[in-house]
This record gives structure tokens, C-alpha cells and sequence, in this order.
């Protein structure tokens, strides 16, 4: 494949630049469908006049449909975007930023999106499709655990369709009573559980209880019954966040706040939070997946993305097991940069 790009970039540079335009194209569809001419235009940074002649193409070949409520992508050309993935990755020269940002970590795989997804919500949809594609790929049965978030809810709304995945069942990896009700865990995983054709199960406690609280819902039937199935996840799709930012959002009192600056933690993840070598310096006391649960997964995929990010995914890397990191270009840079 990569000799094949090399000659025709010699051969037929103008036929290359004509295909990543066209897919730039037909992925932005795709991201944001429905979408008119003219916001496609824009995201495109182009004018309508020169993308009129490229819709009716991509319409032509029934790549995409043009309706009164915007264009959409259809089945074929979903098909194409993913057939053509990997070569524009290779022409883009992200392949070998994903080699580098894998080696640097230690992380088996890294899928790396074009742009920042603080800036532009469409790249943290892209990231949330990448996510849902793996998860398609990888997960034909058992149990999936996922938590909440903002981008974690873009990997339920970007599930692509496929068969129906009945014997797949779906739980919050973590209590989240009292965040938005849109990036709950409980919702994301109902959502997810919905578009693969499998069942689900809440989770309905806060994320940080106090230990006679805790204790008291050890002891609920529904809670143990939780907790048995979480002992048999076989995916977890989690996101990573700043420690401080989510010790503030989980409402943590003032003496853990001041204890995790004073410990120099970074990142966030399942609960724990980690310094920038790595050690754990801090567990929520919640319900929910431990590491020791983490020794039978056969998939952790972290998805984070943002420049202000990079610190917390080289904490979280370095303290526990990644599989997949799904992150973005600028994510990426400020991680090599950093290292």
C-alpha cells in the first residue's frame, strides 16, 4: 500500500488531490448530516460555487443524498470514507504520528483525528465515530462498560449501523448521578445498547459516596447484581480528564482538592487519579469498576482529545493499562512535545 501511494504521488499527484478532496468532502457529510450547501461550504472554507460541481458528482454515485433538510451521507459512501481511511491517513503523514505517539506512550494502538477537538465540536464527533468503529470491529458479545462525558456521548451518537449485536449488554462503568442527564453514564450506555441491538443496565447512585453510604448500597440486591456483571466486562470505553477539573466537578471537598495539587495529580481516570509519573494518588469511593475488575477486559480504549489534555493521558498511561488511545492532532503534538 505505501508503494502504491509513493507512485501515484509521482505518477498522478492531481488524481490523489482530487480523491482527499472529495473525501474531505463526503466526512464532513458525514459528521454533520443533515447539512446544507452552504454550512458545508463554510466548514469547508470553500465558496458554494466550487463545491456545487463536487456534490452532484458524490450525488451522481450515490455516495450521498440531497433532500430539503440537507445532504447525508448514504450506505456506499460510508463505505468508500472507510475503504479510503487508511490511505489518506498514510498521505496526511498521520500513520507515522500514531507510530510515534504509540511508541512514546507504550500504547499498543493510537488513532489520531485531524484538528482540536475544543475548538471544533465536528473533530470530537470524529473521534466518537473512530471510538464506535473499534467497538463495532472488536465487540460481537458479552458485556461493555462505558463512561460518562461529553465525548464519550459523541460514540453513541456516532454508532454506525451493522447487525444487532443481541447478546451484547451494556452498563455505566461508574455511578454519575448529578451530571448534565445528556453525558450521564447511564444515559450514554442506554444509547450505545439501543444502536447495537443489546440490552443495558443503570446504575442509578452519585459518583462519590461516603463510606456509609457505600456500604449500605454494597448490601442492595440490584447493586450486587451490578457488580457481578461489571467483574465480567470484556470492552471498557472511558475518557480521561484533568484531575482537578473533575475533583471540582465531582463536587470532592476542599482537603482533596488542595491534596491532589499538593500529590501533583494530573489525569483522571475510572475514578483514580494519577500523578505525572504515573502513581495513584488518589480512588473516588464509588460504585463501580476497579482496576483489579481490569485484569479479564480484552479491550481498554481512552478516548480525550484537546492540547490541555496531553498532561493527564501521559499520567493515566503511565499508571494503567491503555489498549487503544483515541485522541486528536493537537492532543498528539502537545503529548510528543512534552515527552
Amino acid at each position: 500500500m505505501k508503494d502504491l501511494i509513493k507512485i501515484q504521488q509521482r505518477l498522478v499527484p492531481d488524481i490523489l488531490q482530487e480523491m482527499k478532496r472529495r473525501y474531505r468532502i463526503l466526512k464532513q457529510i458525514h459528521l454533520a448530516q443533515p447539512i446544507g450547501r452552504r454550512s458545508l461550504a463554510q466548514n469547508l472554507q470553500t465558496t458554494e460555487r466550487i463545491l456545487r460541481a463536487e456534490v452532484d458528482f458524490l450525488r451522481d454515485q450515490g455516495l450521498i443524498l440531497a433532500e430539503t433538510i440537507g445532504m447525508s451521507i448514504t450506505d456506499a459512501g460510508r463505505q468508500i470514507l472507510n475503504s479510503l481511511d487508511g490511505m489518506v491517513r498514510e498521505l496526511d503523514g498521520f500513520q507515522k504520528l500514531e507510530e510515534r505517539l504509540s511508541d512514546a506512550l507504550g500504547i499498543p494502538q493510537v488513532l489520531i483525528v485531524p484538528g482540536d477537538s475544543k475548538d471544533n465540536p465536528l473533530v470530537k464527533r470524529e473521534m466518537g465515530y473512530q471510538t464506535a468503529r473499534l467497538l463495532r470491529e472488536h465487540l460481537k458479545e458479552g458485556v461493555l462498560a462505558v463512561t460518562g462525558g461529553t465525548t464519550i456521548a459523541e460514540v453513541a451518537t456516532m454508532m454506525p449501523t451493522g447487525p444487532m449485536l443481541h447478546t451484547v449488554e451494556v452498563l455505566p462503568a461508574r455511578g454519575g448521578v448529578g451530571e448534565n442527564v445528556e453525558i450521564q453514564a447511564n444515559t450514554i450506555a442506554a444509547a450505545i445498547a439501543n444502536k447495537l441491538g443489546g440490552t443495558y443496565r443503570m446504575l442509578h447512585v452519585p459518583d462519590n459516596l461516603s463510606e456509609e453510604a457505600s456500604h449500605m448500597l454494597h448490601e442492595e440486591p440490584h447493586i450486587q447484581n451490578y457488580l457481578n456483571r461489571i467483574k465480567s466486562v470484556r470492552m471498557v470505553v472511558y475518557g480521561i480528564g484533568q484531575a482537578v477539573i473533575m475533583a471540582k466537578r465531582r463536587g470532592l471537598p476542599n482537603e482533596v482538592l488542595d491534596s491532589l495539587e499538593e500529590k501533583g495529580a494530573l489525569g483522571e481516570a475510572l475514578g483514580y487519579f494519577f500523578s505525572q509519573d504515573g502513581r495513584v494518588v488518589y480512588r473516588m469511593n464509588s460504585i463501580g469498576i476497579r482496576m483489579n475488575d481490569l485484569k479479564n477486559v480484552e479491550m481498554m480504549i481512552a478516548v480525550a482529545g484537546g492540547k490541555e489534555k496531553a498532561p493527564a493521558v501521559i499520567a493515566v498511561a503511565r499508571g494503567s493499562r491503555q489498549d487503544v488511545l483515541v485522541t486528536d492532532e493537537v492532543c498528539a503534538e502537545a503529548i510528543l512535545a512534552l515527552l
